[in-house]
């Protein structure tokens, strides 16, 4: 069976927070092992425009996408006004979300699952400069200085580039350890913290 799986994009989503795991779980999909569509779903209309400028065109709007086995909310700029005010993306999250095997945010992605009532009583994580935005939501248990965390089949994980390391972990817990590796190897992402331009 394929695995259905939608990107959400919102206005000013942060860009690699979408990009990232895109690119691992995408080119995953191109392999021969792994039975994955992936596709991102637009929250006000398929034309969206990211946080930096980046335009991108999606596949689908939240009105019109097939049912989806995955989601995943990416952070950004965008996420203030929906976790204060609410809007189509909670409402989405909360129609969507319940038939879903895996559940998964990037960044401040979290908080739009928080309003949606996905964390609650749950462990999560989220950007380190919104760490305690997240606490302070309450009923939450907000996790620092990891890259992400799995709670049930709920994964959030921490900003922007930690996305990445959530969408191999979940291709390894969808089709293996191995598989995982050769992704990574795949997309050449052997990141090699601290900063070593120098030396």
């Amino acid at each position: 069976m394929t695995l259905q799986v939608g990107i959400l994009a919102f206005p000013n989503l942060e860009e690699l927070d979408a990009l990232g795991p895109w690119e691992v779980l995408s080119w995953a999909s191109k392999q021969e092992k792994a039975d994955m569509n992936v596709m991102t779903i637009g929250s006000a209309g398929r034309e969206i425009t990211c946080a930096k400028g980046l335009t991108i065109i999606t596949d689908h709007t939240i009105n019109d996408h097939p049912p989806l086995d995955i989601i995943l909310v990416p952070g950004g700029m965008g996420t203030r006004p929906i976790f204060k005010d609410g809007g189509p993306e909670i409402d989405w999250i909360k129609k969507t979300a319940p038939d879903c095997k895996w559940v998964t945010s990037v960044c401040t992605g979290a908080l739009l699952l928080h309003r949606a009532g996905y964390l609650e009583g749950k462990r999560a994580t989220t950007h380190w400069g919104s760490i305690e935005l997240l606490r302070n939501a309450g009923n939450v248990e907000v996790l620092d200085d990891v890259r992400f965390v799995r709670d049930g089949n709920i994964v959030t994980s921490a900003g922007v580039s930690a996305g990445i390391d959530m969408a191999l972990w979940l291709v390894g817990e969808l089709y293996g350890s191995d598989f995982a590796r050769f992704t990574q190897k795949g997309i050449e992402y052997f990141p090699a913290p601290p900063y070593t331009a120098e030396v």
